[in-house]
């Protein structure tokens, strides 16, 4: 196991790529998808049925810890791993993606962001070096700098000035996070939909210098074409040895998109977040287990898929569960969604390693395209 942060590229076909990112406390294969833990929990799971489902590697969420329970009391009890019984590698976000989206609630300064909580009122103050310092009490592994990120669309003044924002709060990030052997920190890519600015933030970014970079400021009510327009580049400004990693994606075919374009890591709530409003997501497409047309299907979710949730329980009884309430729908029905989106990294690790990822890939849009199963 390494004693410091690194990044392996292993193989790379296409623009796809797979490797592997080192850290002390194990190893995370890329291309990657991390399920997201926003209150030190994925909700609905047991950290050790996160880890069966494949994942290498968690998300924590910086601006709800640092409201509640204080990132002060986590390190008290020992960091966030012992905290939430997860002893692999946890990546946090900085906290301004959700303090950005406070509106009235917050404001913007050359300094950071006053913000009031969303539980309390009570006024609090994230700053660069006020994110670095939670990150660091918390014990993170991957630490993200603190960043602005405008939601689309707006017009490229706006983007631009963000943008810059963004790079000064890069440097002061870098700056607070210190020397810490065994912990990274990321920087984040932002320019919206103009290359640009695009290339004017990963030249400011590069010089700077990180462990990885992160391409964030999309998946923000852009639509996937033009996400994937942005993506067809703005990888490739990025340094090649360093992990790339798309913040807040997504669809099983924004995955696929994502790494067939350069992308290395990845994550989303919506394989959780679905799984507890009756959606699951398999290789035919998705299915809304609430629809009164599953309360007599013997079947499973999906008949080639292993997880708990299609290795025992049918279609009817999903269906029952959720319409019934029970808690149990949604922790079986996260469990199938985790399950599935790590099927499909595993998928095309092994495809990009083997050099038959573009077979891979039509394969998989192939499988898609047929809908769910037919009915009985």
């Amino acid at each position: 196991m390494s004693e410091r942060f690194g990044f392996e590229l292993r193989a790379q076909d296409g623009k796809a790529r797979t490797g592997r990112i080192m850290t002390p406390r194990g190893e995370v294969r890329t291309p990657a998808f991390m399920p997201v833990g926003t209150a030190a929990t994925v909700k609905a799971m047991r950290p050790e049925d996160v880890r069966a489902t494949g994942a290498d590697i968690l998300l924590g969420n910086t601006y709800h810890l640092m409201l509640r329970p204080t990132a002060e009391r986590i390190a008290r009890l020992g960091g966030l791993h012992r905290f939430m019984n997860w002893e692999r590698p946890i990546l946090t976000d900085s906290g301004g993606f959700q303090v950005m989206s406070l509106a009235g609630l917050r404001k913007l300064s050359e300094e950071g962001v006053t913000f009031k909580s969303h539980i309390d009122g009570s006024k609090h103050v994230l700053t660069p070096e006020r994110s670095m310092e939670i990150q660091a009490l918390l014990g993170s592994d991957i630490v993200m700098c603190f960043d602005e990120c405008p939601a689309l669309p707006a017009d490229d003044h706006e983007i631009a000035r963000a943008m810059r924002l963004s790079m000064r709060w890069a440097e002061r990030s870098k700056a607070a996070f210190g020397d810490r052997p065994g912990h990274a920190l990321f920087g984040i890519m932002q320019g919206g939909l103009t290359r640009d600015l695009r290339a004017e933030s990963a030249e400011a970014l590069r010089g700077i210098g990180f462990d990885g970079y992160a391409i964030g400021g999309l998946a923000v009510g852009e639509g996937q074409e033009a996400m994937f327009e942005v993506l067809d580049y703005a990888p490739e400004m990025l340094p090649e040895d360093s992990p790339r990693y798309l913040m807040g994606v997504g669809k099983p075919d924004d995955i696929v998109g994502a790494v067939a374009r350069g992308v290395d890591m990845m994550d989303c709530v919506l394989p959780t977040r679905s799984g507890r409003t009756g959606q699951a997501w398999t290789r035919r497409g998705q299915v809304n287990i609430k629809n009164a047309r599953h309360a007599d299907d013997p079947r499973p979710l999906d008949e080639a898929c292993t997880c708990p949730a299609c290795a025992h329980y049918s279609r009817a009884y999903l269906h029952h569960v959720f319409r019934s309430g029970e808690m149990i729908s949604g922790m079986l029905l996260t469990w199938h969604n985790l399950h599935y989106f790590q099927q499909i990294m595993a998928g095309m690790r092994d495809a990009i390693a083997q050099g038959r990822f573009q077979a891979w890939e039509a394969d998989f849009h192939a499988v898609r395209a047929q809908g769910d199963i037919d009915p009985l």
